[in-house]
């Protein structure tokens, strides 16, 4: 079945962050130009995805508004001739997607923010976009994922090696090569924050997923499992469906930044506005002459 919903789970406090995200969604923080979240909601675009959730929780009115008109703004910029790309762009983010919202009224975690979208996603397969990764590829990520799983029929998982000092603050993956395959593999367990003992490889998931509808119900009875006070993690459920063999890593063709990281929002500004068509050359000579100062 044709992968058509998507998930962008946005209800984290951003306490890596903070204090920015003290009043600002960390999902709104920009780079260059544009929040983070809608270089994510872009790529899920580009892929083919119709309709969008976004899980948000109080204090995240900005995200929608973002996504909503601004009639007033748009009146001002309509018809100067000097504003009309920004005129466009203002205008096109209203009409990017089918766009929806709902509020996790708890912090629970990831797995029970994918399960507020359990209505909106029905008996269909569904992408999960991380609200903390923005990743830039000329082909979106999304896209790689969906033909993945379009082709075996099985939830997939979006992975990256990342150094092995990293890979205790990620989760580890044991995985097996698929003939004639080179960069689907078969992944049979997931662990999350591994110590040096548990760990099965250097794949970690880094925030793109596709999953299968029964994911729910597996949600549903590891949450009512789980003591008061202790977090159910999504890893459970997505090596529960490895130990299936219903499960793909995909080592996806893409360059990602942590928006939940300090460091990470600095690498994603300073590495896109290097490409920005408007900035970019003037960047660059300015960034030349800023390290001859160090």
């Amino acid at each position: 079945m044709k992968v058509r919903k998507a998930i962008i789970p946005a209800a984290g406090l951003g306490t890596r962050v903070l204090p920015a995200s003290k009043s600002v969604p960390k999902e709104m923080l920009n780079i260059v130009d544009k929040p983070a979240i809608q270089y994510i909601v872009e790529e899920a675009v580009a892929a083919g995805i119709e309709d969008i959730l976004i899980v948000t929780n109080r204090g995240k009115g900005a995200i929608e508004d973002h996504f909503d008109h601004s009639f007033e703004l748009e009146t001002q910029l309509k018809g100067n001739p000097s504003k009309e790309k920004l005129y466009e762009d203002i205008k096109a983010c209203a009409n990017l997607a089918n766009i929806c919202f709902v509020r996790q009224k708890e912090t629970k975690g990831l797995a029970h923010a994918i399960l507020c979208g359990k209505s909106f996603v029905g008996d269909e397969p569904f992408v999960v976009l991380y609200g903390d990764d923005v990743i830039i590829s000329e082909d979106p990520v999304t896209a790689q994922l969906c033909r993945c799983y379009e082709k075996y029929g099985k939830g997939v998982v979006g992975v990256k090696e990342v150094p092995e000092e990293l890979i205790r603050l990620y989760c580890t993956l044991g995985v097996s090569p698929i003939e004639g395959e080179e960069r689907a593999m078969n992944c049979s367990k997931i662990i999350e924050k591994p110590t040096p003992e548990e760990i099965l490889s250097l794949y970690a998931i880094l925030g793109r997923v596709v999953m299968p509808p029964e994911v729910f119900g597996m949600i549903e009875k590891g949450l009512a499992a789980t003591p008061e006070g202790k977090e159910f993690y999504f890893t459970d459920v997505m090596s529960e469906l490895g130990a299936q063999d219903r499960l793909i890593a995909y080592d996806f063709d893409g360059k990602r930044y942590d928006m939940g990281n300090k460091l990470g929002i600095m690498k994603a500004n300073c590495e896109v506005a290097l490409d920005h068509p408007e900035i970019g050359e003037d960047f660059k000579t300015y960034l030349k002459e800023l390290v001859k100062t160090f």
